[in-house]
């Protein structure tokens, strides 16, 4: 195994021949992603010098990239998203529910990724809020939390969404008071109802987002401008069983908090995953979710590695994490605070069960040789080479 392994060393080794290779089919946004990555804390970024008085020691910290594709940038993002959402747990078990696309609408989404990837989102959080509300199911607003990934474990394109959701919601406003409708104990909705949903609403939308002109086709699928031909695709996914899966529910807000870590900030591959780099090949670790999630090691072409990698970068501005019903950003505190009164608690008492369950941020201002408190002496701007701190010897 090569200690300490990167996505950056990858890159750095191979990421120019594989521009040179790929330079006609290499958008703007995954080159940017390639070159904040290769960048990403090292000099040409700038940063700051740090200095001990009491040791004297020096340390040279350099400036993340903060690509949110980025291995090494994940933690502090991670960390300060869950931060903010730590008082918004309610006492409550929370379900995890998992909308994919099957393979033949995956080749549409990765051709008009923004376009699609946003009627996903909105078919999966509908069909959830459909069904709940239905007096036949639960009969309340739900809320939740949507997190889009693209990838599976072996870094092939499969869009899905987790969708992580309270175990009950608000009863309508029109029967009265309005009280807290919990869900039967280990169940949510029921998942074949939910994926024939999922699948006409989907489908339905893209429908009309090939009428209005917003969908685009080249390759493979170039066929599909003609009308008939994307009728036909379109027959033939109505005919197949469309993957709605929801996974047993966990405790209350200590695991959500842990659980929504795993998946809110995450990207195609971590640094831990990776194993080797040699001969012009990477290999890394993966499960295969068809053999009982066997450990395996997987070994690619370095080039086939970056394509895929790169097949999971997103449209510039496009919101990855999205809240639903009375998680929604227009009403969220309001209604939060209507949850908690009905459910006799407090958004301090939320967030004091939750503290211990933060990722640890790293003690950077302190020096890691005696302890003693970092200052900073200067900083330096890209193209800018960091100079020494002065040490008064008197001092």
């Amino acid at each position: 195994m090569a200690a300490g392994l990167e996505v950056a060393d990858i890159l750095r080794h191979h990421g120019e021949a594989y521009r040179q290779a790929h330079d006609d089919h290499l958008g703007r946004v995954e080159r940017r992603t390639m070159s904040a990555i290769e960048l990403c804390r090292t000099a040409a970024l700038g940063g700051h010098l740090e200095g001990c008085p009491s040791c004297r020691t020096i340390r040279v910290a350099y400036n993340s990239c903060r690509n949110r594709h980025c291995p090494k940038c994940q933690g502090p993002a991670c960390r300060d998203w869950l931060a903010a959402r730590r008082g918004e747990l309610l006492p409550v078990p929370y379900f995890h529910v998992v909308f994919t696309l099957p393979a033949p609408m995956a080749g549409i989404a990765f051709q008009n990724k923004a376009t699609v990837y946003a009627i996903l989102f909105k078919a999966a959080a509908e069909t959830l809020l459909t069904i709940a509300a239905d007096p036949k199911h639960l009969g309340a607003e739900i809320g939740l939390v949507a997190v889009l990934h693209s990838w599976g474990q072996n870094l092939h394109y499969h869009p899905h969404v987790h969708c992580i959701v309270p175990g009950g919601g608000l009863s309508p406003t029109r029967s009265g008071a309005v009280q807290w409708i919990a869900c039967r104990p280990g169940f949510f909705l029921p998942v074949r109802v939910l994926s024939r949903l999922f699948r006409r609403l989907f489908l339905q939308d893209l429908q009309a987002a090939y009428e209005a002109g917003k969908l685009s086709f080249f390759g493979d699928l170039a066929g599909l401008t003609a009308p008939a031909a994307f009728s036909r695709r379109l027959a033939e996914a109505r005919h197949v069983e469309w993957v709605v899966y929801a996974k047993p529910p966990f405790g209350g807000p200590e695991q959500t908090l842990t659980y929504l870590g795993r998946y809110t900030h995450r990207i195609a591959i971590a640094n831990s995953r990776l194993v080797s780099m040699a001969d012009g090949r990477v290999a890394f670790r993966w499960k295969d979710y068809r053999h009982r999630c066997k450990a395996k090691v997987m070994t690619l072409d370095a080039h086939e590695f970056i394509r895929r990698f790169l097949l999971h970068t997103l449209p510039d501005g496009f919101h990855r994490i999205r809240h639903y019903g009375f998680l929604a950003n227009g009403h969220r505190a309001q209604k939060l605070e209507l949850c908690r009164r009905l459910l006799n608690t407090t958004a301090q008492e939320s967030a004091a069960d939750t503290t211990h369950d933060l990722p640890a941020a790293t003690p950077a201002t302190r020096c890691s040789y005696c302890g003693g408190q970092m200052i900073t002496f200067g900083i330096w701007r890209c193209g800018e080479a960091p100079r020494r701190p002065f040490w008064n010897d008197s001092s």
